[in-house]
């Protein structure tokens, strides 16, 4: 039965959505969810696995908790709430509620990021210190922080969906998988598990509200952005430019689903800020070659983005495609504009957009002086090597008068 752990993951998350709908206490359920998979991984291997499995160990939590219950004086009043068959099939529903749960307005960022990986990505507290370069005791910590204070809020499990929670669950989804996608420090430019566990937890977000545009743009941007992937590096982790990409090994599944996904939701829900992202991911990924990118498009949709919902990256994104539509001496002039800004002036894609327009502009000098600033700035070592590389070339070449 080499499936079945395949399978308990992926019940588990579910499971503990219906315990703590109907019993609460989020470290109760999951101690009684615990108990439930521990008895179907020795069960099922000589049983077989039930006709409908999650509802089985739905039954066997459920009743672990009525236990746990008993001894804390309650049996009476939550006997009655507890039936041997469990109750009509509403996964859906509990699933959002525990992503709700999860991105809590009173839990800060990166304690919604670890809950959510935990409770509803089912990620084991080793797995997710793993992902995301922290040590183990730091995230059991921020889980049982996150825990207490649900516990201290009171916090009812089935809160309405309102537009104030979804958009946290959506920053939340959207983190995790630029983390997964660009890891913002060591030795790996990817985290696969980080930015596949996105995509799914997304894929189910958009499944249980497909009137969602944003959700759907969100969805989009993931599939559109991770199908380059398989050629952001090479054979031994050195980064490799959007530019000089191999298109052809990206994954052309991907790129017909999120394109799809992105056609439908401009077409039928009001314009958001994933929406505008995900298309202007889709203008990168039409282009057979770099040199075929509509950049007066993405210029326009940047332009709509940062109407929207500004910020300092889209500012910065904004500026390299005004270069590649007007040249760049206007991207340089843009740069200068902002150059006050707290955020980019410390920001290491700031240091290598300028070097790169220098670079354009026949400033090798400029160039290998803020390459060699970017590199020292960012945490990650990928991006380290790669723009450490480029000053070096940089300086190579300004070596010799021909160029």
């Amino acid at each position: 039965m080499t499936g079945l752990p395949d399978l308990l993951r992926e019940c588990a998350p579910q499971v503990l959505a219906a315990v703590v709908r109907r019993y609460g206490d989020f470290d109760a359920a999951e101690d009684a969810v615990q108990e439930a998979l521990i008895a179907a991984a020795e069960q099922w291997p000589r049983t077989g696995v039930p006709a409908q499995p999650r509802n089985w160990l739905i039954t066997v939590a459920g009743r672990r908790r009525v236990e746990q219950l008993r001894n804390e004086t309650a049996r009476r009043r939550r006997e009655e709430a507890v039936r041997n068959d469990p109750e009509p099939d509403v996964r859906g529903d509990d699933e959002l509620a525990l992503l709700l749960l999860c991105c809590h307005p009173a839990l800060s960022v990166p304690a919604q990021v670890t809950l959510t990986l935990r409770a509803v990505g089912g990620l084991t507290t080793a797995e997710i210190a793993r992902a995301l370069l922290l040590p183990e005791t730091t995230v059991g910590q921020r889980i049982s922080r996150a825990k207490q204070r649900i516990r201290d809020t009171g916090t009812r499990f089935d809160g309405p969906a309102t537009d104030e929670r979804l958009t946290a669950v959506r920053h939340v989804l959207y983190l995790i998988f630029n983390e997964g996608y660009t890891a913002s420090s060591g030795d790996c430019l990817n985290r696969v598990e980080l930015t596949r566990e996105a995509i799914r937890l997304t894929r189910q977000l958009h499944r249980r509200l497909p009137g969602d545009g944003e959700v759907a743009g969100l969805l989009a941007l993931m599939l559109l952005t991770d199908a380059r992937r398989p050629s952001r590096t090479r054979s031994d982790g050195t980064l490799v430019p959007l530019a000089d990409q191999d298109r052809g090994r990206w994954d052309a599944a991907a790129i017909a689903e999120g394109g799809a996904l992105i056609t439908h939701s401009l077409a039928h829900a009001p314009i958001g800020p994933f929406q505008l992202q995900a298309a202007i991911a889709a203008v990168h990924d039409e282009a057979a070659r770099a040199t075929d990118t509509d950049w007066p498009q993405i210029l326009a949709l940047y332009g709509m983005l940062h109407a929207l919902a500004p910020s300092p990256m889209v500012t910065l994104n904004r500026i390299v495609a005004r270069a590649m539509v007007d040249g760049p001496e206007a991207g340089l002039a843009a740069l200068d504009e902002v150059a006050a800004d707290p955020v980019l002036a410390r920001h290491h894609r700031t240091a290598a957009v300028r070097a790169h327009l220098l670079e354009l502009a026949g400033d090798r000098a400029g160039a290998r002086e803020h390459y060699a600033r970017a590199a020292r700035l960012t945490l990650s070592r990928p991006e380290q090597l790669y723009l450490q590389s480029r000053a070096a070339r940089r300086l190579d070449e300004s070596a010799d008068p021909a160029g």
